[in-house]
């Protein structure tokens, strides 16, 4: 998507909400656009060279030019807020083939919080998935160096690493502190999967949001009702620890269900920067009762998508509160093939809520936790003394009734979002 602007900064990429490893809600600015500005502070400048000088003429080592300019930027970037950073050639380059949806490392998606490096979350059917770390974790040490002093790009690079060479992660996770050994890969993210919940009742989880994202979730939707054989009776979106990806992907995501609403809005200082978001066309999904789940892990595009269901009715919103991402990051290249990532803009939901700090607030608010039927002591028609015997034909378990338990034991949001469904459809019926 491709946006034309009059401004000193044209926007001339795609937003991304969510970063791979360490990189916040990006808008790509053309190299060229770039002007400086008449109104630089020239007193202010001349300090900091004098600063500078000072440095490099009494400090107790002799330290590298390249090395107290990056420090200088990375103090000035670190100072305005937890997502704003200098990107090396390297860090930009890793940034870009992020977005493609393949990249190398752990399979975390971080920021900076306290001096801490927070843990948005792990992404799906990866080494720090598999590894067990969670939402909120806060990482403390990377193979025993304190992260504390570091900034988020020095951060992240420790964590990249040759794919087959392991790191070790010191988590603060509440009370608790952990050493967890992940071994790096190639992540290759999987955006979307399905399955029929029940005979009639879907399931489509997005773990990020990818250039064919949209697209893929209408196939996934359509497979489900060749797969039952009818219209669907209800649909759980899963959007729990999905930290993001393309805006343009969100807005196709909540197309499939909107018919020419607003999706998003960002308000920006550069008046062109500020762009409005609507569904493209009628949705061919305009009946099915929808449920969509978010917790502490979903952020940005999939509170955009939340947001925008949750506006217009169009969905019911189970969980617990989302993760409060609203802003927007421009990269700004520069001439020596790094780049600036520069917080520029805040989004809005079509409501006019700022999800900045807040996140999105479910209608349901059901939080997750494992819950065993067998510690439930229920009396049962079997258990009463003289009750009839079953049938031979009988005798075996309802599988569905297995299905049930297995589900309650195993995610109980989602088992509460099949409940949930199961009514609206009574009720539309």
């Amino acid at each position: 998507m491709i946006f034309k602007t009059r401004s000193a900064v044209s926007l001339v990429a795609v937003l991304l909400f969510g970063f791979a490893i360490g990189v916040g809600s990006t808008v790509y600015a053309d190299r060229h656009s770039i002007e400086l500005s008449g109104n630089l502070p020239v007193d202010e400048i001349r300090q900091l060279a004098q600063v500078i000088d000072r440095i490099k003429r009494a400090y107790v080592d002799e330290v590298d030019d390249d090395e107290l300019i990056r420090n200088a930027i990375d103090g000035m970037l670190s100072g305005l807020d937890p997502h704003s950073s200098y990107l090396t050639p390297d860090d930009f380059s890793d940034l870009r083939e992020s977005t493609s949806g393949r990249f190398g490392g752990l399979g975390i998606e971080v920021q900076m919080e306290d001096g801490l490096v927070k843990v948005v979350s792990p992404i799906d059917d990866t080494p720090a998935y598999h590894a067990g770390v969670r939402a909120g974790d806060l990482i403390s040490r990377l193979d025993g160096e304190s992260v504390q002093g570091m900034s988020l790009n020095q951060a992240v690079d420790i964590m990249r690493g040759e794919p087959g060479t392991d790191i070790t992660l010191t988590i603060l996770r509440g009370s608790e502190t952990l050493e967890i050994t992940i071994e790096r890969a190639i992540i290759q993210v999987t955006s979307i999967r399905s399955r029929m919940l029940e005979p009639g009742f879907g399931f489509v989880r997005i773990s990020s949001f990818q250039q064919n994202t949209g697209r893929d979730l209408a196939r996934e939707i359509d497979s489900l009702k060749e797969e039952y054989g009818s219209d669907l009776r209800g649909l759980v979106l899963d959007l729990r620890n999905n930290p993001g990806g393309l805006l343009n992907a969100s807005v196709d995501v909540a197309d499939v269900f909107l018919s020419e609403e607003l999706v998003v809005y960002t308000e920006s200082r550069i008046p062109d920067s500020a762009h409005r978001y609507h569904a493209r066309r009628s949705t061919p999904y305009p009946d099915i009762p929808l449920v969509v789940l978010v917790n502490g892990g979903s952020a940005s595009a999939s509170e955009i998508v939340a947001g925008a269901l949750q506006d217009h009715g169009r969905a019911v919103i189970l969980g617990t509160q989302s993760f409060g991402k609203g802003s927007v990051q421009t990269v700004l290249p520069l001439d020596n093939n790094s780049a600036l990532k520069l917080t520029t803009a805040r989004y809005y939901t079509p409501a006019g809520q700022s999800i900045q700090a807040e996140g999105i607030t479910p209608d349901l608010v059901v939080r997750q936790g494992q819950f065993a039927v067998d510690d439930m002591p229920l009396r049962r028609e079997r258990d009463l003394r003289g009750h009839l015997e079953r049938l031979a034909d009988e005798a075996d378990m309802d599988p569905s009734e297995l299905d049930e338990e297995e589900l309650i034991n195993r995610d109980f949001q989602l088992y509460e979002a099949l409940n949930l469904l199961k009514g609206l459809s009574i009720l539309q019926r």
